[in-house]
């Protein structure tokens, strides 16, 4: 199989080659101004991705990762040590790494066969006079039932955080995604909707002298060059990264619609025959970061299409509650998680993104198609 007949995972070159000329110009800029660390260009970036969301434009605070972001939206939530946060078991580890950092103990509870979000009734029963905040995770940039999760937590006073490092622009029931919930993380890695060439990411808070006292945490707790409010830490966004995402939001929308556009014909081609796919709730509008299907006989298909050129993936085959850290890390897992531990056994993830062309599209769906198996 010839590279020219490879059909990658996710193609970063490309979309960089869109891109040349603005991004070579911009970062150059940036590097003649020897402008590395905060300064206008992270500012401006801060309040373009505000404006984008629609938060006020304090509530957006550039951060050295996503990791980083989720820990510092539950740090301006109020979250302290002691505290139980209620979470899904089915995300990337960095969500549990989060609520430890802060000295929480995780809660894992079960998610929704449909589309695989945070199960509000597995919430409900999970709920202790521990539990102090909810972190719904918008797998895969699909929404979490957001409307039930903020009646829970008005009903037990209690933080709603959000983690949107898969979710870019994503929206429930008209409202996008960080907006909804008291904070928010997103994650600028390079291979996400909006990302970056490094590591960085974005926290949310809504509060306004919370997100000042995060915007103080992440460079020092500082409040001059010399002076420290507070003890802080490092996670400051550098603004090579700010650059790069300046540069890449304003394609961000056309780039979402493309997912959009791909999943569709996906689902079209695969429901048809007979394939278990993500289920969007009636009120989301998902962004597709991954395309999810399950099927029947996994490591088969793999080999099939790794044999045809084709990269997938699996997100992610391990839940947070069997991981091994997991065995010395103070946690509690809140009834069966039974939806949880079989999906991870059976999903699969397919390429989607913008420049995934139609003749690409068709070529994956017809090698999937010829060697997959439906989920009984």
């Amino acid at each position: 199989m010839s590279n020219i007949d490879a059909i990658p995972f996710v193609d970063l070159k490309a979309q960089y080659a869109s891109l040349k000329d603005e991004m070579d110009r911009e970062i150059a800029t940036v590097i003649t101004n020897t402008d590395f660390i905060k300064g206008p260009t992270l500012a401006a970036f801060e309040a373009a991705f505000a404006e984008r969301l629609g938060v006020a434009a304090g509530a957006v605070i550039g951060c050295a990762n996503g990791t980083a972001s989720v820990t510092l939206a539950l740090r301006g939530a109020g979250v302290k040590p002691g505290d139980e946060v209620i979470l899904p078991s089915h995300t990337f580890f960095a969500t549990v790494e989060s609520v430890v950092n802060v000295g929480a103990v995780p809660v894992f509870v079960d998610i929704r066969a449909s589309d695989y979000t945070l199960d509000p009734e597995a919430v409900e029963a999970a709920l202790t006079e521990k539990t102090s905040a909810i972190l719904p995770v918008h797998i895969y940039g699909t929404p979490c039932d957001m409307g039930k999760l903020q009646a829970i937590c008005a009903s037990h006073d209690l933080a709603l955080i959000e983690d949107c490092a898969q979710a870019h622009l994503a929206q429930w029931d008209g409202q996008t995604v960080s907006t909804i919930g008291d904070a928010a993380g997103f994650s600028f890695y390079p291979g996400k909707n909006l990302g970056a060439y490094g590591d960085a990411g974005a926290t949310i808070v809504r509060d306004k002298n919370a997100a000042e006292n995060i915007r103080r945490y992440v460079d020092h707790g500082r409040t001059g060059k010399y002076e420290s409010a507070m003890i802080g830490d490092n996670l400051r966004m550098d603004t090579l990264q700010a650059k790069v995402l300046s540069v890449k939001l304003p394609h961000l929308p056309n780039w979402t619609q493309a997912r959009r556009d791909i999943a569709a014909r996906y689902d079209t081609r695969l429901q048809a025959a007979g394939f278990k796919v993500i289920t969007p709730d009636a009120k989301a509008k998902a962004v597709y970061h991954l395309y999810i299907v399950e099927v029947a006989n996994r490591d088969e298909v793999q080999a099939a299409l790794k044999a045809q050129g084709i990269a997938t993936g699996v997100h992610y085959p391990i839940p947070c509650h069997q991981q091994p850290a997991m065995k010395t890390a103070e946690h509690r897992v809140s009834g069966s998680l039974a939806v949880t531990e079989q999906i991870v056994e059976n999903i699969l993830s397919l390429p989607v993104f913008p420049e995934l062309t139609e003749a690409q599209q068709d070529r994956v769906i017809s090698c999937f198609l010829e060697v997959a198996k439906p989920t009984a």
